[in-house]
């Protein structure tokens, strides 16, 4: 079973009032995604008064942000930090409450130089639950050197588990285009749009009973026309495709793309296809790090169960697709409540979720402190992660 040395536990105690300060401060004042100037301004007033270098937009984006503590030579560790609220429900993900574990996590290793050597990075990122600040991240860079990036979700039921398990996720604007015409005085000389579309969606489902289990299309008519009498010149379908890989995200694509172009051929429209927002990746789950994090919470004494079955999407996996990442569920209530629920956002303003801050702040710093330390494990990790990655480009 792992330890947690006093000195990390102090450090934690130090700070955590700080921590709980700001996840009830959040909760208040909720901020939708790319909007969360106040969040973020916060949050890095805290970095930069603890010591962290802050770079502040960062990569193109307002309310994003990259603050490093650096403290020599030495490998580099991440802290994700997620700040977005949802539209009309507030904090009802708890990005509040692991938002703030991760901050405390920071502030804590920030006292605790004197046990390392290397680099702790702590990336502000917008947009969680919308087109997600970490995929672009990912993209140009962020965090390919790190030797692991590591945050926790917020969670309910009175069990944790050691990882968050992610479908990869591909958004579509469907534009179909055919001929306006008068419903009823010459329907013969238009290309009904809206009809193709209709039966875009009909074609997809036909197709369900062939579906893996991970596998989810849904999608809704945007744009079906203005007045029943005129046949639809334009119809517009958003569109999002589900898989457990990216190697099944490009079949399903084409699956999709012959769908809809059946239905134009059926009613002799076309269609194009643009992207909504750049893909979220699947899972790169890596053992190793799930079983650090599975001793953590035996040495906190709290109840974990396994890694549940992905059933939803999150810009984390494009992290993981980068260097080494976990996003644990840490239990902030011991009631079940739905993710995005009125309940579940109340919770997080019980002492039942400041003292998970404390907890998840607790394990975030001693991942951090043994990824930074311990060069046999560093090395672990990383072959863990390789191998995962390669069965996953494999699938």
């Amino acid at each position: 079973m792992a330890t947690l040395p006093s000195y990390i536990q102090q450090a934690i105690q130090n700070r955590r009032s700080l921590a709980v300060e700001l996840s009830d401060d959040l909760y208040a004042h909720p901020e939708l995604p790319d909007q969360e100037f106040r969040s973020s301004q916060k949050i890095v007033d805290l970095l930069r008064e603890a010591g962290y270098e802050v770079e502040y937009p960062y990569l193109g984006y307002p309310t994003g942000f990259r603050a490093v503590l650096d403290n020599g030579e030495g490998p580099s560790v991440g802290i994700l930090t997620e700040y977005d609220a949802l539209p009309g429900l507030g904090h009802a993900c708890g990005h509040n409450v692991h938002g703030s574990m991760s901050v405390l996590a920071a502030l804590a290793l920030a006292d605790l130089k004197n046990r390392f050597s290397g680099k702790v990075i702590v990336f502000g990122t917008p947009a969680e639950e919308e087109d997600g600040a970490k995929v672009g991240m990912a993209a140009q860079g962020a965090f390919d050197d790190l030797s692991a990036a590591i945050m926790f979700h917020s969670w309910s039921g009175g069990v944790s588990n050691a990882d968050m398990d992610v479908l990869s996720l591909r958004c579509y604007i469907a534009q179909f285009t055919g001929a306006a015409a008068h419903a009823v005085a010459g329907p013969w000389k238009g290309h009904n749009a809206l009809t193709a579309a209709r039966k875009f969606l009909d074609l997809i489902d036909a197709r369900r009973e062939c579906f893996t289990p991970d596998i989810h299309i849904n999608g809704v008519i945007t744009d079906g026309g203005q007045y029943p009498n005129i046949l639809p010149e334009k119809a517009t379908v958003r569109l999002e495709i589900r898989t457990d890989s990216q190697a099944k995200l490009e079949q399903m694509d084409e699956v999709v793309r012959k769908c809809a172009q059946g239905a134009c051929i059926a009613l002799d429209c076309q269609v194009e296809f643009t992207k909504g927002f750049e893909d979220f990746h699947d899972m790169v789950r890596v053992p190793v790090l799930e079983q650090a994090v599975l001793e953590l919470y035996d040495a906190l004494n709290l109840p974990h169960g396994p890694v549940l079955p992905p059933n939803g999407s999150s810009d984390v996996g494009n992290v993981s697709y980068r260097c080494p990442t976990i996003q644990p569920e840490l239990s902030i209530c011991d009631t079940f409540h739905s993710l995005h629920t009125p309940q579940f956002r109340e919770e997080t303003i019980q002492p039942r979720a400041h003292q998970a801050i404390e907890d998840g702040g607790t394990i975030l710093a001693a991942l951090a402190l043994r990824t930074l330390t311990d060069e046999a494990f560093r090395t672990s990790v990383r072959d863990s992660h390789q191998a995962a990655r390669e069965a996953k480009l494999r699938e």
